[in-house]
């Protein structure tokens, strides 16, 4: 592992010296997972920032999606005087960012200036506390995931000017697995994925999915952290890739009502620590789950109501759970069924669970540290699996149900005492706090459809 990071910190200082990079993105994310920070030139970025890291405000994990603070948090305030905090350079994921010209990226974990300690509310810091976690028992957690996105002709331009009203869809109709419509989208998609492999961020598939220019970019899984960054900097990537050629993208979780919505797909392992073998195996049972794994999945759907917040966290997040829409209603789990929130897939060392809650607007650290903590609840307090389900999910009366709205989301993690077992009460707090102004922002609006609905008529 050293000797990976001496060669990536050295091989980025070569280059800036070479003038063949000549800007250095510091980035993080924020609340709602999109990449914040600083870009410093080659030279400062060897002379200051690659010892000292870059100094940012501390308001940056609290501030809505305007950019404007939001009161009632714990960990910064203008009570607080919105102090900074230190973004360090984590050298295990130097990449050339090959969609900009001389670019390359770094992602940065948040450390409190006064004693160098992580911040613990960070992103990256929440799902890094749950790895640890696993650790702790034995286990390395390695995840994958299947992000979705509407492609639309518009630019984001244009799409502001119509009020993202009555936007034309790079595809007229769904293209799930059509080849022939792909090609047509392959000038972004194609560019997608190139830009990405070629800067470190590894790409198994892409493919048209079920709505109306919507597809699909499968990454290569990897250990949990790392899985996290690759998501970050694809949805980056793309929107600027998107922008570049006169085009948008969105990963809303849906979109428009009358189309199915993109989801967040995360597929989890537990392996040993070394990384040599999963543990999720068992040639010798019948679906080929090992008793670890059976209470790893117990855990996941024991906790999912309580931690959707987490797979769910806008108003339009739960747009996305309707029956028959291929985003699951009901939580159970099946072999192979798509009907319900997890399934069982894989063998042999490609055993794993999908989880199909989360959607495509989900912070990737947040739903891979509500994966990884609702599995290991189940380990820890061996959780009993019930029988797989057969059938139609949306349909049977006994499976439990995902949350309908952000309100009933918000109740369910305020009043769980498995999420503050699990995360901290800071962690807690600052994740019910996030869900709680964004709902609260959702109330200052008067939406169209209240003006279609009331304007004339009442």
């Amino acid at each position: 592992m050293m000797k990976r990071e001496v060669i990536a910190r050295q091989e980025l200082a070569d280059r800036i010296l070479r003038s063949e990079i000549d800007t250095v993105i510091m980035a993080f994310v924020d609340r709602y997972g999109r990449l914040v920070g600083k870009r410093a030139t080659g030279r400062f970025f060897l002379d200051h920032v690659a010892e000292h890291g870059t100094e940012n405000c501390d308001y940056l994990l609290t501030c809505d999606i305007d950019n404007q603070p939001s009161e009632g948090f714990r960990f910064s305030s203008f009570d607080k005087g919105y102090g900074d905090m230190l973004a360090m350079p984590d050298w295990d994921t130097v990449r050339i960012a090959s969609w900009l010209p001389k670019t390359a990226i770094i992602m940065c974990d948040l450390l409190d200036v006064a004693n160098n300690t992580f911040v613990d509310v960070a992103p990256r810091s929440i799902l890094r506390a749950q790895v640890d976690q696993a650790a702790a028992l034995g286990f390395l957690p390695m995840l994958g995931s299947e992000i979705e996105f509407f492609l639309y002709h518009d630019s984001y331009d244009e799409a502001k000017a119509k009020n993202y009203h009555s936007l034309r869809t790079h595809s007229a109709w769904a293209e799930d697995y059509n080849i022939l419509q792909t090609t047509r989208d392959e000038y972004i998609v194609g560019a997608i994925r190139s830009a990405l492999e070629n800067s470190g961020v590894p790409i198994e598939f892409s493919k048209g999915e079920a709505g109306a220019g919507q597809h699909e970019i499968n990454l290569s899984y990897s250990t949990a952290v790392e899985m996290a960054d690759r998501n970050h900097i694809y949805k980056n990537a793309a929107k600027e890739i998107a922008a570049a050629n006169g085009r948008s993208i969105t990963f809303m979780a849906k979109p428009d009502f009358n189309d199915v919505g993109s989801s967040c797909h995360i597929h989890a392992s537990l392996w040993t620590l070394d990384g040599s073998k999963s543990v999720f195996d068992d040639h010798n049972d019948a679906l080929g789950m090992s008793e670890t794994f059976r209470h790893f999945l117990a855990g996941q759907i024991h906790t999912a109501r309580e931690f959707s917040l987490l797979w769910a966290p806008t108003v339009n997040s739960y747009r996305r759970f309707q029956p028959g829409s291929w985003a699951p209603t009901g939580i159970g789990w099946g072999v192979d069924n798509r009907t319900l929130g997890f399934r069982k897939v894989g063998h042999g060392s490609g055993t794993r669970v999908e989880n199909r809650i989360p959607g495509a607007d989900a912070n990737s650290y947040l739903a891979f540290a509500g994966t990884i903590a609702g599995g290991l609840y189940g380990i820890k307090n061996k959780l009993a699996l019930s029988e797989p389900f057969a059938g139609n999910g949306y349909e049977d009366a006994n499976v439990g149900r995902v949350p309908w709205n952000l309100p009933d989301a918000i109740e369910l993690w305020r009043n769980s005492a498995i999420a503050r077992e699990c995360f901290g009460e800071n962690v807690h707090h600052w994740i019910l706090r996030s869900a709680e102004s964004e709902w609260e922002a959702f109330n200052r609006t008067v939406t169209d459809w209240e003006k279609n609905r009331y304007f004339e008529r009442i």
